[in-house]
């Protein structure tokens, strides 16, 4: 049964029981920040849970600190036979996929178009857009096959609806996440697949913190109407609802959470 909790104060919240039982879930990115909070967040709701991660050992030591059932694994998002090898590893372990959450990204370089690097543009691209289409293409055979539906999660941006300056490749591929996400949709929704993509505005994270100084985070906390930064729970919680049976009915969907970001 779902309980209501108040708005998180001060990093604390009350962790909701997404009821996952029986559902087996893969992770990408799951090493660190929103990615680790997602899997938290399904595990504790249940689900034996896959933390893939292209370090190694930082899923291990996040894995270390969940509940339930979990297993971890390196997956190179960028390469579709890593991809494939991740999932039929997830199948092998756990006996099923049920819920995938496409969440592994990288940043790449802050120029303008002009400037831009061949080669950053295309590794970006490979990761943050290749990278969700290769994980959902290997998602949708499996539950396919299965004939037991399943929940695909594209962990996409407030980039993916307006731009930003000096991140073209990033917008670029955060864009090509949402329009991936509504074809999916269209294509699959009739077999049970249901795929969406969550919007996350800027998002307090060590890394985050480690790069901008105070001025340059007073400027960015300006830009959110809410007067804050999100919290990587705060996503996680938004990704437990899209992976339960309460978003039965939501597909093709894409949902910014951004403490009024793209309101502005």
């Amino acid at each position: 049964m779902l309980t209501w909790r108040k708005q998180p104060r001060k990093g604390d919240y009350v962790m909701v029981n997404y009821e996952l039982d029986d559902k087996v879930a893969i992770v990408t990115g799951a090493g660190s920040g929103i990615g680790l909070e997602c899997a938290r967040v399904l595990a504790a709701s249940g689900a034996r849970v896959v933390l893939a991660d292209i370090d190694a050992d930082a899923a291990a030591s996040a894995a270390a600190g969940l509940p339930g059932q979990t297993h971890t694994t390196r997956v190179d998002t960028a390469d579709p036979d890593s991809v494939d090898a991740m999932v039929a590893e997830a199948v092998q372990r756990f006996g099923g996929l049920h819920v995938i959450v496409n969440n592994a990204g990288i940043g790449g370089e802050a120029l303008p178009v002009g400037d831009y690097s061949t080669d950053s543009w295309r590794r970006v691209l490979g990761v943050n857009l290749d990278g969700v289409f290769y994980c959902t293409r290997a998602a949708v055979r499996v539950m396919l096959d299965s004939g037991a539906g399943g929940s695909i999660i594209n962990m996409a941006s407030v980039l993916g609806a307006v731009g930003f300056p000096m991140s073209s490749a990033y917008a670029a591929a955060k864009h090509g996440v949402v329009g991936l996400t509504q074809n999916a949709a269209l294509e699959y929704s009739g077999q049970g697949i249901r795929v969406n993509a969550v919007g996350p505005g800027f998002i307090r994270t060590p890394l985050l913190d480690a790069n901008l100084g105070q001025d340059a985070m007073h400027a960015l906390i300006s830009q959110h109407p809410i007067g804050r930064l999100g919290t990587s729970a705060e996503v996680a919680e938004l990704v437990g609802w899209l992976a339960s049976d309460s978003a039965s009915f939501v597909t093709g969907a894409y949902y910014p959470i951004d403490g009024g970001y793209l309101a502005r």
